[in-house]
This record gives C-alpha cells, structure tokens and sequence, in this order.
C-alpha cells in the first residue's frame, strides 16, 4: 500500500453547521501527525476543476465558530460519469494527493465509495449532515445546531400561535428520516409530529385531531418533516381547511434557516473529534469508512454500510410526544 504523505479534504452536498470545525480538526491533527493537506473547493465539482490549495494551521484559524463551510460545497453532475471521476482523479494525482477526506452526506458519501472503488484511493468520510440519517453514528455533524435552531423558531412561533387561538404547521428538513422533527417538537413542547417513519394505516393527521387536543389548549404546534411524496406542512394544512373547516391554521416553512449559523458546542466537539479520528483512521490504514461516534465513541463504519442500511428513529420518543401533548 502506497504511503500516505499528501491529504485531501472537501465538503460536498448540504452545507451543515460544525463543517468549519471538522475541517481545521483535520488540518491540524494532519499537520500535527506529519501530513501535508490540500483544501479542495468545491466539493467533487472543485476535484474536477481543478480548484486545490495547500492548507497551513493559519488557515484554518478562527473558523470553528462559523458556520457553513470555507472550503464551500457544491453537487457535481460531472462526478456522477466515469469521465467526470477520471478527471478528478487525474487532478488529484497531479496535485501529490494520496488520500481523499469527504465531509458530506449520504450523496457525498456514496460518491466517495464509487471514487475509492474505481481507483483504489483511500478514502474516509465524516458525516455533515443536518439530517442525522447515517447509519452507524449516534449523531452527525450539524444536526445539534440545527435542532436548537428549530426550537428557537418554534418557540416564537409559539407566540402567535397562543395569541391568535391558532394550528400552526411546522416544516422541517430532514428529508426521508423524522429525527429533526420527532425531537425537535419534544424539546419545543409541540403538540404532534407528522414523520415518515410513523407511516402506518393509522392517519397521523387525523390521530391528532381526535386527540381532543382544543380541550385543553388554546394553540397547537404539530412539526412536519418535508416530504416530496406527501407535499409536507401545505399538505396537511390543506387537509384541515377542507376536512376541519373550524380551525384557524397558519403554515411555517423554515427551509434553509436550519442549516446556518454558529455550530453549538456538541457539534464543534463532535466535529473537532471526529476530525481527528479520520486522521487516526489513515495512520491505522483504514480506508472506505465513515468515522462515526456511538456511545461517545469514535467509530468505523464501512461506506457500504453507512449509506446502505436504514438509520432506525428510536419509536418510544413517538410515545414520549403522545404522553407530554395532551
């Protein structure tokens, strides 16, 4: 196995607060461990652009605090053909690069194994995503971050919503899995949560209507997570303007308000250690594994699985919110 002199490092797909943090984790436990490292702009776009500049400790100072991601991302169709993956490569060999660092999601992940397995680049991966869908890590990079910044908008939310007597529909990003959604309306005291994962026979609108829930409350909070195939918080409001014509109700999008702003101080830990676990991974000659942390602490998981396997929403906090909102 060729030895590993040169490390580069990109961020790729949705940009997530604590990026930042990872990347100078990886910079300076690069260069503490005897590594050079090149800064990939762009994401796999910037591989194939050629968009590569040597990293020194200087400047990946008085970044941990921003959010974002200085080295900025971007999706790459390009990346997506096999020419588009041999001009990347071609680039990354020219500029000394032997192993590859990609801080990003499922896609961004993916994208990674195909990379690794096409031209037997070392490859590690950290999960920066605000979604917290990754299988085989408790928690990923910006998913802290923006759970504080929904309750911080629910909770205001919450005041119109008292003083109008009103349904205000949440939405919430998160894509194919409810974790932003199922927790977030447990820390902002919202009344249900309409995820996918609780897609039975049993109708989520309809259960929270015949809660009874106007006996006791003058406002309801009911959080959604987005969802292409059931048109999400629009969907449901629309549903009860027909079927509920009595309630007045109001529909919130937050889009990309949750993905910005100062990382908390769990993501900069998390992405601080998580940073120098990839470092660790290459000194042990890991490679195609994403760097994950389970029971506090740091693990390897295999790309195949990370990106394969279904990450399971723990099904009792549906119970804890179905306790707490009567």
């Amino acid at each position: 196995m060729k030895q590993i002199k040169c490390i580069g490092i990109l961020t790729s797909g949705g940009d997530a607060s604590g990026m930042n943090a990872a990347i100078r984790a990886v910079t300076r436990s690069a260069i503490f461990n005897g590594y050079t490292v090149k800064g990939i702009y762009r994401g796999y776009e910037g591989l194939i652009r050629n968009e590569i500049k040597e990293f020194t400790t200087q400047d990946v100072s008085s970044i941990i605090q921003r959010g974002g991601t200085i080295l900025k991302t971007a999706r790459s169709k390009d990346f997506m053909t096999p020419e588009g993956r041999k001009v990347a490569y071609d680039n990354m060999v020219a500029a000394g690069i032997d192993a590859l660092i990609v801080i990003g999601g499922n896609g961004s992940l993916t994208g990674a194994l195909t990379f690794a397995q096409e031209f037997n680049v070392p490859c590690i991966g950290l999960p920066g995503t605000i979604d917290n869908d990754l299988y085989g890590t408790d928690s990923t990079i910006g998913y802290d971050t923006a759970l504080n910044t929904i309750v911080e908008c629910v909770d205001k939310i919450r005041d119109t919503a008292t003083s109008h007597d009103r349904i205000f529909f949440v939405e919430v990003m998160g894509r194919d899995a409810g974790f932003l959604a199922q927790n977030s309306a447990i820390a902002s005291g919202a009344e249900a949560a309409i995820i996918p994962e609780d897609q039975t026979d049993v109708d989520q609108l309809e259960q929270f209507i015949g809660r009874g829930f106007r006996k006791s409350k003058n406002s309801s909070i009911v959080i959604v997570s987005e969802s292409p195939k059931d048109g999400g918080a629009m969907h449901y409001a629309e549903r009860v303007k027909k079927e509920y014509p009595q309630y007045d109700v109001r529909v919130t999008i937050l889009g990309h308000l949750q993905r910005g702003g100062s990382p908390s101080a769990y993501d900069r830990i998390l992405a601080s250690r998580l940073g120098v676990g990839a470092i660790e991974a290459l000194k042990e000659d890991q490679r195609n594994v994403m760097i994950g942390i389970r029971n506090d602490k740091v693990v390897y998981v295999p790309f195949s699985e990370a990106i394969k396997k279904d990450k399971p929403l723990d099904k009792s906090l549906i119970q804890v919110l179905d306790e707490l909102s009567i």
